[in-house]
């Protein structure tokens, strides 16, 4: 070696040059494709309401209903949350103070087939209704709307859903922040593509913004993951979006009938929807796409021991969903409220001190025992700034725990540092 160089007979700088050369297309490529996560706080779930139900009130008629079961089934409800009366507490406060995180008015399954009249007037009043919530600040901060699909027998009555419900909802050329619209039931990227299509045609007649239609896309069909020539689709469809695509959504039901799996063993569980979760993980990591699970149709109703065994499999499958990096699901009813807050509630505050411990001697560089990288100090990070988000944790426990403020605890988790504590 001379000079502090390498004696490799090649001049690297040069070498160098011409790798960055060869490779520019490509680094272009991964910044665009693959942007890093979404800004904002993600919700914990979304609820779903079918369209002739929401009203403007909605949202704190929901938190006032799930109060209700949880003081008529008191000591049912501790006994689920073993004996944590703390965790009790903390899920009554966010209920009072706010119970829905995300909704979307639905006019597809859970709404059904109606006389294209009738369809009309429920768009236009609960668009209204939700113009209305917004102005008096009891809509959720997302919020938005499952129009019906883009196959041939439903297509012009999902366009109009949507043309109709955004003509009575736009105000002054602008969609209210939060709103976003849910793409039902996808067979092919080519009805990605028409959404987009669509999107920017919308935008142009009711005189939004460039971009400012954001939609889901809905996984509740194999040919979303597994696609004719054995590639999974939905990747394709996340690049297909012109950047329009803010979510995966699981569809627990009609995914597992589509596979032909039994109407008894249907569920977030079963190994199809893990695969199919599995292969929506990769598809959508990197890409600025949040996941959401889907729902359980077990309700929280009837008997005591029907309400509790209803409420322990919620907090179960809550729980399991959050392990596999599912921070997000469906919510059918009121009633389902306290064990989706429970559930992750629990899942943050139990896991806080271990995080916290491990960040903090990764900051400090000391030995821990534990030999953690970047990427899981990322992790941590992140973590803990998702338990901050829904208030399953204070900015004074979290400092305390790990010595660093939000706005470190952002930096470490590359994310825009926008947390809102609750």
């Amino acid at each position: 070696m001379s000079g502090g160089r390498p004696d490799t007979g090649v001049d690297l700088d040069r070498l160098a040059d011409e790798l960055d050369e060869r490779l520019e297309a490509a680094d272009a490529a991964l910044a665009r494709l693959y942007p890093g996560a979404r800004p904002g706080r993600q919700p914990v779930h979304t609820v779903y309401v079918p369209a002739d139900r929401f009203h403007a009130g909605l949202v704190p008629a929901y938190g006032a209903e799930a109060l209700r079961v949880v003081d008529e089934h008191a000591d049912l409800f501790l006994e689920v949350l073993d004996g944590d009366g703390a965790l009790v507490d903390r899920v009554r406060d966010k209920l009072a103070r706010e119970p829905v995180e995300d909704l979307r008015i639905d006019f597809e399954d859970g709404y059904g087939t109606r006389p294209d009249e009738e369809e009309d007037d429920a768009v236009r009043t609960s668009a209204i209704a939700l113009r209305e919530a917004i102005g008096h600040g009891t809509a959720p901060a997302g919020h938005g709307i499952r129009f019906k699909s883009f196959e041939a027998p439903s297509r012009r009555r999902g366009l109009r859903t949507l043309g109709l419900f955004l003509a009575n909802l736009a105000h002054r050329g602008q969609l209210p922040d939060g709103f976003v619209v849910t793409l039902p039931k996808v067979t092919s990227v080519d009805q990605v593509e028409a959404l987009v299509h669509a999107s920017r045609r919308l935008e142009d007649g009711l005189g939004l913004a460039p971009q400012s239609l954001r939609f889901e896309i809905q996984v509740e069909t194999s040919q979303s993951v597994l696609g004719p020539d054995g590639t999974a689709l939905v990747a394709r469809m996340v690049h297909a979006a012109d950047g329009r695509c803010t979510g995966l959504h699981y569809g627990t039901y009609d995914y597992s009938a589509s596979l032909g799996v039994a109407a008894a063993h249907q569920s977030l569980e079963h190994p199809v929807a893990d695969h199919a979760k599995a292969v929506m993980q990769a598809a959508a990591a990197g890409t600025g796409v949040r996941l959401s699970d889907g729902s359980t149709n077990v309700l929280p109703v009837g008997t005591p021991e029907q309400v509790g065994a209803a409420w322990r499999n919620h907090l179960r499958l809550v729980r399991r969903s959050l392990e596999r990096g599912y921070y997000q699901g469906w919510d059918l009813h009121p009633a389902q409220l306290p064990t989706r807050y429970a559930a992750t509630f629990a899942f943050y505050r139990g896991g806080l001190d271990a995080a916290a411990g491990r960040l903090r001697s990764y900051v400090a560089r000391r030995e821990s025992g534990v030999l953690d990288e970047p990427a899981t100090a990322r992790a941590l990070a992140d973590y803990l700034l998702r338990g901050l988000d829904c208030g399953a944790l204070s900015s004074t426990e979290v400092g305390d725990a790990c010595g660093l403020d939000t706005g470190t605890l952002a930096s470490l988790a590359h994310r825009t540092p926008t947390t809102k504590e609750g």
